[in-house]
C-alpha cells in the first residue's frame, strides 16, 4: 500500500539535478478586507491596485471584499513567498487606514447575505460575465459561503522530467500525451491522500456564530463563549458541508481516469439544466441576470474539487477548451486553508512538504478509480474535517477500513525516500526536515494548527472572530513594518496603471464590436460543447 518502489534510482544521481530543480509552483491567495472592528468591507475595490478584472497579480474573487493574490510560476520556494509578501504588502499600503487583511479561512462576523458586496468587473463582455457568474453563486449556495477564503497551490513538473519517465516506461506516446496520462494518474493518487493535508494544514475548527445565520449545522458552542461554534476534533470546516462544499455537486461523478471523461463529465454538467437552478432562472422579470445559465455548473470553475487539471487559457477561451486543446499543463490543488500565522498564508515548509507530496503522487502507481472508491474518497475528507484528531478515527480504503494514524504514518514513511531526492537536487535537508514536522503532527495531535487554534480559544476564553482580528492587525502591522523599495514600489504602481488601461481598452473593445452581452455568452457557451466534440 505505501509502495516505494516506483521511484527511479536514477533521479538521486547529480546529472538529473534539474528533473526535480525545474518544478515550477504559485500560490493564489485569498483574503477579506476588513475595518478595523472585524467587520467586512463594504468599500469598492482600493483605487490603488488597479482594475480587479485585468491585473494580472491583484483581483478579487467571489465579493469585492474578497481579495486575491496571483504569484508568477517560478522555480524557488523562497521567491514564492516574498512574491506573496510583495502583494500583500502593496495592498496593506494602498488600503484606508481602517481596512485590513483577514488572516484565516473562515470570514469575520457577517451581517445579512444581502450586504455582502459582490465583486464588479466593469462593463465589457468579460467584466459582466464574471460579475453575474458570481451572482449566479450567490443565489445558488448563498453569498456568505462565498467569503470564505483558502490558498491554492500551483505545480508543474518539467518538461524533462516526463520525457525521462516516458523514455523509462518505453511508452508509444508522444511528450504531451504522456504529461496528460501522467498528470491525472497524479490526481488520482492526489484525490486517495489529500485528508492528510486537511489533517496536517486544516486551521478552521471554529468560525463565527453569524457565518451559519439561519441555516441548520451541525456544529456545537464553545464553553462560556457565546459567539463561537466549532466541532471538538474538526480541522477544516472550510472543506466540509458548511464551506467549499455543494451538495448539489454530490451526485456529479467527475471520473479522473483520463483526460476524455473528464472534460465530457464536466461539459455535460455546464450544457445540462438542472432542475433547482431551472428554478432561480436566468433572468429575473427586468430582464436583469440571475446567473449564467441553469446547468449544474455555471462554469467550470464552479465545480469545488480538490485538485484541478489546467492549462493557460488564452484570451476568450473556456478553461476546458484550453486543456482539451493543449493538455495539461499544471495542478492547482484547492484544499489548504489558509495559515493565519503566516501573513503569507502559507509557508516554505508547507510548500516543501507538498512538493514532497505531489512528486510522491507522480511517481506512485495509480490504478483507474471508480464511483465507490470515489466515495470513499467524499467519506474519508467529511470524517477528517469534522474528526481529523478524534482518537481511533477510522478511515476508509479499497479491502477494509485502517486507523487514520497509522495510514497517515504509512504514507509518511513512504514519502520519505521522495523528501530525499528533493534534498539532494536542492543540496539541502529542508524537505525531510518538513517531512518530520508532518510526522511530529500525526504522532501529536496537539501540534496541529487546528488544535493550536481551539486550545487558544478555549484557554484565553477569546471568541474567533475576535482572535482572528487580533491576529490580522499582527499580521498587518508586519506588512506595513516591511516597507517596499523603491524601485519595486513604482513598479507595481505601474502594474496597477497598466490594469486600468488594459480595462478600459476591454471595455472600449465590446463597445466597438457591437457584440451585446446575450449574444457574447452563446458564444463563448458554444465552446463547450466543441470540447466534447474534440474527443469524437
Amino acid at each position: 500500500m505505501f509502495n516505494i518502489e516506483n521511484i527511479p534510482p536514477e533521479l538521486a544521481e547529480k546529472d538529473n539535478a534539474a528533473l526535480l530543480t525545474g518544478i515550477l509552483r504559485g500560490a493564489e491567495r485569498e483574503s477579506l478586507r476588513v475595518d478595523s472592528n472585524g467587520t467586512l468591507a463594504f468599500t469598492p475595490h482600493p483605487q490603488g491596485l488597479g482594475s480587479a478584472l485585468a491585473h494580472p497579480e491583484i483581483t478579487t474573487d467571489f465579493s469585492e471584499a474578497l481579495m486575491e493574490f496571483i504569484t508568477p510560476p517560478t522555480h524557488s520556494t523562497c521567491d514564492l513567498i516574498n512574491h506573496l509578501h510583495l502583494l500583500q504588502n502593496f495592498t496593506a499600503h494602498q488600503l484606508p487606514d481602517n481596512e485590513l487583511l483577514w488572516s484565516h479561512s473562515m470570514p469575520c462576523a457577517l451581517g445579512p447575505d444581502s450586504e455582502i458586496p459582490v465583486a464588479q468587473y466593469g462593463s465589457s463582455n468579460n467584466g459582466q460575465m464574471k460579475t453575474v457568474y458570481r451572482v449566479g453563486l450567490g443565489h445558488r449556495y448563498g453569498r456568505s459561503m462565498q467569503t470564505v477564503a483558502g490558498v491554492h497551490y500551483n505545480f508543474s513538473l518539467p518538461n524533462a522530467f516526463w520525457a525521462f519517465l516516458l523514455r523509462r516506461e518505453n511508452l508509444l506516446m508522444d511528450l504531451q500525451q504522456f504529461k496528460n496520462h501522467a498528470y491525472f494518474g497524479l490526481i488520482r493518487n492526489f484525490r486517495r491522500h489529500y485528508w492528510l493535508l486537511i489533517y496536517l494544514f486544516g486551521a478552521s475548527p471554529a468560525l463565527c456564530r453569524s457565518f451559519v445565520a439561519g441555516r441548520n449545522h451541525h456544529l456545537q458552542p464553545v464553553a462560556e463563549l457565546e459567539h463561537t461554534l466549532h466541532l471538538p476534533y474538526a480541522t477544516s470546516l472550510r472543506m466540509g458541508d458548511l464551506g467549499y462544499q455543494s451538495s448539489a455537486q454530490e451526485s456529479l461523478y467527475v471520473c479522473y481516469n483520463q483526460q476524455k471523461s473528464y472534460i465530457e463529465t464536466l461539459c455535460s454538467a455546464i450544457t445540462t439544466p438542472h432542475i433547482a437552478y431551472e428554478t432561480i432562472g436566468v433572468k429575473d422579470t427586468a430582464g436583469e441576470y440571475r446567473q449564467l445559465n441553469t446547468g449544474l455548473l455555471q462554469i467550470e470553475n464552479e465545480f469545488y474539487s480538490s485538485i484541478r487539471p489546467k492549462r493557460t487559457a488564452k484570451p476568450g477561451e473556456t478553461a476546458l477548451m484550453a486543456l482539451a486543446n493543449r493538455g495539461v499543463e499544471y495542478i492547482e490543488v484547492r484544499c489548504l486553508d489558509a495559515n493565519p500565522s503566516s501573513p503569507e498564508g502559507i509557508t516554505e515548509e508547507q510548500i516543501r512538504f507538498l512538493d514532497t507530496f505531489l512528486l510522491y503522487c507522480a511517481l506512485q502507481k495509480s490504478p483507474d478509480t471508480n464511483r465507490e472508491e470515489t466515495e470513499m474518497i467524499l467519506a474519508n475528507q467529511k470524517a477528517v474535517v469534522d474528526r481529523g484528531r478524534e482518537p481511533g478515527l477510522m478511515l476508509a480504503r479499497p479491502g477494509g477500513s485502517l486507523p487514520m494514524t497509522s495510514w497517515a504514518s504509512g504514507l509518511l514513511a513512504a514519502m520519505g525516500p521522495v523528501a530525499e531526492l528533493l534534498d539532494n537536487a536542492h543540496e539541502t535537508t529542508r524537505y525531510s526536515a518538513s517531512l518530520q514536522q508532518q510526522k511530529a503532527k500525526v504522532d501529536n495531535p496537539d501540534l496541529t494548527p487546528s488544535a493550536q487554534l481551539l486550545n487558544t480559544l478555549k484557554s484565553t476564553r477569546t471568541e474567533y472572530a475576535r482572535f482572528a482580528l487580533q491576529q490580522s492587525k499582527a499580521n498587518h502591522t508586519q506588512l506595513l513594518d516591511s516597507p517596499l523599495s523603491g524601485d519595486v514600489y513604482d513598479r507595481m504602481v505601474e502594474m496597477a496603471a497598466n490594469s486600468v488601461w488594459e480595462q478600459h481598452n476591454l471595455e472600449e473593445k465590446s463597445r466597438q464590436s457591437g457584440l451585446d452581452f446575450d449574444e457574447f455568452l452563446k458564444r463563448y457557451y458554444s465552446q463547450y460543447r466543441m470540447c466534447c466534440g474534440a474527443f469524437v
